[in-house]
């Protein structure tokens, strides 16, 4: 018997562990819950990875992630003002 994914509002399935990991790398235990436990999209890490990789132009200068993608990056640590490049 095949088990039917769940999908999210816009029909779009959640990511698995191993999507996370894939796209992220290896994470500590308790922030991999924490980002399983916001039901992101393979679309949501994606993003997220994106924005932390530095390919902030794509969201606007100085724009900060919504929803469920911010969530993660804040759980990476990834909003502290610190680690944003200079905006030129």
């Amino acid at each position: 018997m095949t088990q039917a994914l769940v999908q999210d509002g816009d029909g779009r399935p959640p990511a698995t562990i191993k999507d996370v990991i894939d796209v992220l790398g290896e994470i500590d235990d308790a922030t991999l819950s924490a980002i399983m436990d916001l039901r992101p999209t393979i679309a949501d890490v994606e993003e997220a990875s994106m924005f932390m990789s530095g390919d902030r132009d794509v969201f606007g200068a100085g724009a900060p992630l919504k929803d469920v993608a911010g969530e993660i990056v804040s759980l990476l640590g990834g909003d502290d003002e610190e680690r944003l490049p200079p905006v030129i």
